[in-house]
């Protein structure tokens, strides 16, 4: 059934009548709800795309419309679902846990994705891939998708969340900054994050001609780059500032004062 509350929504299932029994009618208002909710949310989504992605220089049509289909607020807690869609970074668990980590901005993530021109011939490998998100995006792009993630709790919810949504990627549980070198080489590596410091195992897992796109600082010196390999040798790329939240694993321990 579809009811038009500014634009289609299809039901998955029939409206009950007045002999329906009164449990089943419960059933079908949580239902119904939760139709309206994810059709909120996809209003909400096609807005990131419009108004954050498109007018920010995000052109490639394959990663908007990846962006646009992949429902972000799965992939943070129920609390926060309302500002999955916002320009803000937003947690990824429940207080206690994952470390105060948190998700990247859509443009954040759109400029580092964009910038590492994903084809369906790459094999990826996202680092530091809190519940998925990203990974799930460029599962859309990619031929394989590995996801890393060093925390626990957010490497099951991660599992969890992609197989939810039909996510075809392998996650796996491990140091940021080892890398996963027992599937490498990858043709791109995403550090879903910023580095501080340098991601010398990640660029070594790189295949020849691959890249590592990632944003390289913190603070207003903080800029998307992508490096790539080249044989034995690497350059980089300054694509543009942006800032996000710094990888534990890539921080750079901080100076000792007398």
């Amino acid at each position: 059934m579809q009811f038009d509350i500014g634009h289609p929504v299809n039901l998955p299932f029939v409206l009950p009548s007045r002999k329906t029994p009164m449990l089943l009618r419960r059933s079908f208002a949580v239902r119904l709800a939760e139709c309206f909710s994810m059709a909120d949310f996809a209003q909400k989504r096609r807005m990131m795309v419009d108004n954050q992605l498109r007018t920010y220089d995000v052109t490639s049509r394959a990663l908007l419309t990846a962006m646009d289909e992949v429902p972000r607020e799965v992939f943070v807690p129920a609390a926060e679902r309302e500002l999955a869609y916002s320009d803000r970074a937003v947690p990824l668990a429940e207080q206690g846990e994952g470390h105060g980590r948190e998700l990247m901005t859509a443009m954040t993530f759109a400029r580092l994705a964009q910038a590492a021109v994903v084809t369906p011939e790459d094999k990826v490998l996202v680092v530091s891939a809190g519940t998925g998100y990203a990974a799930a995006v460029l599962s859309r792009l990619a031929g394989e998708v590995f996801a890393l993630e060093s925390d626990a709790a957010l490497c099951a919810k991660a599992e969890k969340t992609l197989a939810g949504i039909g996510a075809e990627v392998t996650v796996a549980a491990g140091d940021p900054a080892a890398g996963l070198p027992a599937s490498a080489p990858y043709d791109m590596i995403l550090i879903d994050g910023a580095f501080e410091t340098e991601p010398t195992n990640l660029l070594a897992q790189l295949a020849p001609g691959g890249r590592l796109v990632g944003v390289r600082g913190a603070g207003r010196s903080a800029a998307v780059v992508v490096i790539r390999r080249s044989g034995d040798d690497f350059g980089e790329e300054f694509v543009t500032n942006a800032a996000a939240p710094v990888v534990e694993a890539f921080r750079k321990p901080k100076a000792f004062v007398f």
